[in-house]
């Protein structure tokens, strides 16, 4: 039965119950642009989007920790020496390293060719010049939510379907192959592993696998970059506030430490730990509890610490400016990640499953790589290793004018290779990498790979087998 009061709150307007505001129901865009009459002609022009806006490196690098936005437009001219790209580069560089999938646009002033190219090379999905013409502009936008969106989808469908890790390793090179060994034994264990190695040669790759290969898998994965986070705000990062502790601490926050319990915590670069932070994190490795910045409490944290740097540590521990302790703490488990440069086949595998992945990206799937392009791969040193030579693919996918990618639309140009050679073992080596290297370059094709080596399919059968390749 109806009830008085019933009547009276069915006739009285209801405030919609959790239902999100329209402006998030639209798509975040951050845009990083210091000139406050095109900021007003943006946010007329784009009203499709919940635009935020930053005018500076630092506020741009807040709103993208605040917003996650899916796609960033970002002028290359910022304070404090607008009339430069320096800054916007080094925003871009902040922005990719803290969250690689978002989409950024690179703003750039007419007749600025190089520097929209070295955004390119950098990481940036587009460019555009300016003044921009917001129906363009509007396109290019709605193209790179769109991407944004399919790739979400595609990492949730990868995750769901991968039947291992460590099937997304692309190599055939034995080091690489062993290290993949080595982390499927320790990824069961609770042990502290350290991932050393270059810059873009896979560790967060390893990591994430020691997470996904071990009995924390269905709890989380955090990683946090310790070199792109300023100091000042590092410590809150890690260990967490409570209420009051600071200026604008308005409400208590956990920490990253304290968010991965149960799960596995990545700190990359730990190399860039600043000085203090070593003896908190020293603390926490020893007795597992935290203390929130402000806080009076211990609180007891279950987590799997897996580290990364690009560093020489006991070069900074002899320079006083890495603990030893902490040090031997996260040690426990050592893995050396060799460069690029170093596996043997591994720049043209890579360069094949790079052109397929941006040729279809791009709609342009039938691009192959030239000879000469993959001779200028095979000769290159890749000192940014794979991040490097993925970047390289992307924009001579996009620039290439033919059907296939030439050595100068990858920018590269053929250098003369000086082997020294151990003469008993001349034979045995030379046949051992002119097999791997031909293999990678024909992408696994065994008649082409034998006709190449200039043997019968038997024979690279044989070889094959006798290098363990097969």
């Amino acid at each position: 039965m109806s009830t008085v009061a019933d009547d009276n709150r069915r006739t009285q307007p209801q405030e919609p119950a959790d239902l999100p505001s329209s402006a998030e129901q639209r798509p975040t865009l951050l845009m990083v642009e210091d000139d406050l009459g095109l900021q007003k002609q943006m946010r007329w022009s784009f009203d499709q989007y919940n635009v935020v806006f930053a005018d500076n490196r630092e506020a741009a690098i807040a709103q993208l920790r605040r917003h996650e936005p899916a796609v960033v437009t970002l002028d290359l001219g910022l304070p404090p020496d607008p009339d430069t790209p320096e800054e916007g580069f080094r925003t871009l560089e902040e922005i990719l390293s803290l969250s690689p999938a978002t989409k950024v646009i690179a703003l750039t002033g007419q007749n600025d060719r190089a520097n929209a190219l070295k955004a390119i090379g950098m990481g940036a999905y587009d460019f555009f010049a300016k003044p921009f013409e917001p129906e363009i502009l509007s396109l290019v936008l709605e193209r790179a939510f769109r991407l944004a969106d399919l790739e979400r989808e595609n990492r949730r469908l990868a995750n769901a379907t991968v039947e291992s890790p460590l099937d997304g390793l692309i190599t055939r090179d034995p080091v690489m192959l062993k290290l993949a060994r080595q982390v499927e034994r320790l990824a069961p264990t609770s042990a502290t592993v350290l991932l050393l190695g270059d810059s873009g040669t896979g560790k967060e790759v390893f990591a994430r696998a020691l997470h996904q290969l071990s009995p924390r898998k269905d709890k989380r994965f955090i990683a946090i970059n310790c070199a792109a986070i300023p100091d000042t705000l590092l410590e809150a990062e890690l260990f967490g506030y409570e209420k009051g502790a600071f200026t604008g601490a308005s409400k208590t926050t956990p920490g990253k430490i304290e968010t991965a319990d149960g799960g596995t915590l990545f700190l990359d670069e730990i190399g860039d730990l600043p000085h203090p932070l070593q003896a908190k994190l020293l603390r926490f490795l020893q007795e597992r509890v935290i203390e929130r910045i402000g806080g009076r409490s211990e609180i007891p944290v279950d987590v799997r610490v897996v580290c990364a740097t690009h560093r020489n540590l006991r070069e900074l521990i002899a320079e006083g400016a890495f603990r030893e302790d902490l040090f031997y703490r996260l040690s426990e488990m050592v893995l050396n990640i060799p460069p690029l440069r170093e596996r043997a086949g591994d720049t043209a595998l890579l360069a094949h499953v790079f052109v397929r992945r941006f040729g279809e990206a791009n709609g342009r799937g039938k691009l192959t790589l030239r000879e000469d392009a993959l001779d200028a791969i095979a000769a290159h040193g890749w000192p940014g290793n794979v991040r490097e030579l993925e970047n390289c693919i992307k924009r001579a996918v996009i620039m290439a004018d033919g059907s296939a990618i030439t050595a100068e639309d990858l920018g590269l140009q053929i250098a003369d290779e000086a082997e020294s050679l151990n003469l008993r073992q001349v034979r045995e080596e030379a046949e051992r990498a002119a097999v791997l290297k031909v293999m990678a370059r024909v992408d696994g094709n065994i008649a082409r790979a034998a006709e190449l080596l200039g043997v019968s399919r038997p024979t690279l059968y044989d070889l094959l087998n006798r290098f363990g390749m097969r």
